[in-house]
């Protein structure tokens, strides 16, 4: 007789899971692990990160994935190290050595100059081993097949960065700190670091620290999933509205909520907004409930990005652990 097998019934989950990602797997494979623990319909992610890579992963599920393009916009900050002297096929410990140099000396003015020059605006070429696409296929399929293409340059903003001489695994190397804007490589970063110092380079770590409002204090991992009951991982969860950082707050009543909800513009005595998180009204004690995003234009409120009845219903009467045999 064969054993009684318990089946995974999915259901409806609306929030976002801040992941502390582990390195070794990729964004995707952590999106299915937690999509699996939660039970959950839908997912998506708000951006990759390298399998190389630690730190800050938010996870969308149900009605959050209609702001995951939103959070793709935000700032983001990393820690790095950069070994100096061995550049590699990839830019990270990966990949095969390619090229060594000598390493020049570690000046404080050295590093103060490299620190101004990598300050600011910057164009980046992409490199090879990214998931960047370019005619339908991803720039590290080209890689893998042994073949170069032309990419792109891409402007990207470098806001903050500090350079600390270290050492890793008895080699000379710069750890950095850095907050860029969207679309920055930290591996192509650290390569160019290392090429402005003439020696080459590339990491040997890799964690993102904070992205948008969202930072490590805040993520769980997916090892303490694992040992929770479901209904405490669901209880990890934020809001959808938690995406929506910088957006201004409207709140409108019960008959503008469902007018507005079914597409139609509201007029007010709102200013003008290019982006704002707009709620209904409180119900039951409840606090007021998500209905969408949209932007103010001459006294319009003009909807964008709408939550659906039914998914409205279920962040109000949020599931229940329960298991199907």
């Amino acid at each position: 007789m064969r054993p009684t097998r318990t089946r995974i019934v999915r259901g409806p989950v609306h929030g976002v899971l801040l992941l502390d990602k582990p390195k070794g797997l990729s964004s995707n494979d952590a999106l299915q692990r937690c999509k699996w623990l939660l039970r959950a319909e839908k997912a998506g992610h708000t951006g990759t990160l390298d399998p190389l890579a630690t730190g800050v992963l938010p996870l969308c599920f149900g009605a959050a994935t209609k702001f995951s393009q939103i959070h793709l916009e935000a700032d983001k900050t990393y820690e790095a190290v950069a070994v100096l002297g061995v550049r590699t096929a990839t830019g990270d410990a990966e990949g095969a050595v390619i090229a060594q140099r000598p390493i020049p000396a570690l000046t404080p003015e050295r590093l103060e100059d490299i620190r101004r020059q990598f300050t600011g605006p910057l164009r980046q070429v992409p490199p090879m081993h990214s998931a960047l696409k370019k005619d339908g296929k991803a720039l590290y399929e080209y890689a893998r097949a042994g073949e170069t293409v032309e990419r792109d340059p891409r402007d990207v903003v470098v806001h903050a960065l500090s350079l600390e001489p270290v050492t890793d695994a008895g080699r000379p190397a710069i750890r950095f700190t850095a907050r860029v804007s969207k679309g920055t490589y930290i591996r192509t970063l650290g390569e160019d670091i290392g090429e402005a110092l003439g020696c080459g380079a590339h990491l040997s770590f890799l964690r993102r620290t904070a992205t948008g409002p969202f930072g490590l204090g805040q993520c769980t991992t997916i090892e303490a999933l694992e040992q929770m009951e479901e209904g405490d991982r669901l209880a990890q969860l934020l809001p959808a509205e938690a995406l929506l950082d910088g957006h201004a707050r409207v709140t409108l009543d019960a008959d503008n909520a469902g007018r507005f909800l079914s597409g139609l513009r509201r007029r007010g005595t709102w200013p003008d907004q290019p982006a704002v998180a707009v709620f209904g009204p409180s119900t039951g004690g409840s606090a007021s409930t998500l209905l969408g995003t949209g932007h103010v234009r001459a006294g319009e409120l003009i909807p964008g990005r709408l939550l659906s009845p039914i998914e409205i219903q279920q962040i109000l009467q949020p599931r229940t652990a329960a298991a199907a045999p």
